[in-house]
């Protein structure tokens, strides 16, 4: 059955695909946001041009669509005014959460739904914990909270700062830095591969008031995602490791990004997804996973490749002080 679907935000690394699969799925789709992104929308989509805070926001309700797709909203305060807007003027609200607001340290190598969402170490994920929070509180607006883990489209999985960067340090042979031994698994998933049965989730009543994370089933070492970029590139990776303890002490940035999620163990048990959705796959090899990453790279440093800055000054001192231990 056709649903009307307004994706609030649609051009991003994770809802781009999302928009194109519900119109491959024959829904009605809008798409409400600052109409400054370069990729065109697919064909037939309507676009809202207009800012998440601006005064023409709230005039979104009056169109009651059957299923809002919430992918920019990462305050309380941003959540609450939906509440307020949608409340009995849509049949479902979906929040894009995280998958970073599971517990850390992690107590249990397998992440279900039913781990605590408990970050000491990142406000933007407890900026999400406290959205979920609002939203469980809200007795009246049909919610659905999506935790999306590493999603990948345009950008290339590293475990701090600018990627485009270290792919670059890479093609000219310079060293790049793995947060601790570089054996920890972690979880990657394409935004294509996300997309299937995030679209699925749409009008279903099993998944009202309820919360799911949708991820790939298989994970990949720090040291083989690095790996498998450099042979990509056409290039050897010169992967120095460095302890997440020292690496914060040098940039106290970098302590959500890594004590907050990617110095842990990611991996997901999608069960619970699958249970309403029906089961779903996605791509496992590292080659076909960062097919897409590594073509739009490519495409940017061919018109932009970055200059070398304080970042790349941070890394060589780094990796020199790393390298005296011997």
């Amino acid at each position: 059955m056709a649903l009307t679907i307004l994706f609030i935000g649609g051009t991003g690394q994770i809802s781009y695909p999302c928009v194109a699969e519900a119109v491959a799925q024959g829904h009605n789709v809008s798409v409400y946001n600052r109409g400054k992104r370069p990729d065109a929308l697919p064909k037939g989509v309507t676009s809202i041009v207009g800012e998440l805070a601006g005064p023409e926001y709230a005039e979104l309700a009056k169109a009651k669509y059957d299923v809002v797709c919430q992918f920019i909203a990462f305050t309380p305060d941003q959540v609450a005014r939906d509440i307020e807007v949608f409340t009995g003027h849509c049949g479902q609200y979906i929040f894009i959460s995280s998958a970073s607001v599971y517990e850390k340290p992690a107590r249990h190598y397998v992440i279900t739904e039913k781990t605590p969402a408990i970050n000491p170490y990142w406000p933007y994920s407890q900026a999400k914990i406290a959205c979920e929070q609002l939203l469980a509180k809200s007795d009246s607006l049909p919610w659905t909270v999506v935790r999306p883990s590493h999603t990948v489209r345009t950008g290339l999985p590293i475990m701090m700062g600018d990627s485009d960067v270290m792919a670059r340090r890479m093609l000219e042979g310079e060293p790049t830095i793995v947060a601790g031994d570089g054996n920890t698994p972690w979880t990657l998933t394409r935004s294509v591969d996300f997309a299937v049965p995030f679209v699925r989730l749409f009008g279903k009543a099993a998944a009202l008031n309820d919360t799911f994370h949708i991820t790939n089933d298989r994970a990949h070492i720090w040291d083989d995602i690095q790996k498998a970029i450099g042979r990509l590139l056409g290039v050897e990776a010169k992967i120095v490791h460095v302890p997440t303890d020292t690496l914060i002490r040098y940039n106290p940035e970098w302590i959500g990004p890594l004590l907050g999620d990617k110095a842990w163990t990611a991996i997901f048990d999608n069960s619970k997804i699958k249970s309403v959705v029906g089961d779903f796959s996605c791509a496992e090899s590292l080659d076909e996973i960062l097919a897409e990453p590594i073509a739009h790279l490519k495409q940017r440093l061919a018109t932009n490749r970055p200059p070398k800055g304080d970042f790349d000054a941070l890394v060589d001192r780094i990796c020199a002080a790393q390298a005296a231990l011997g």
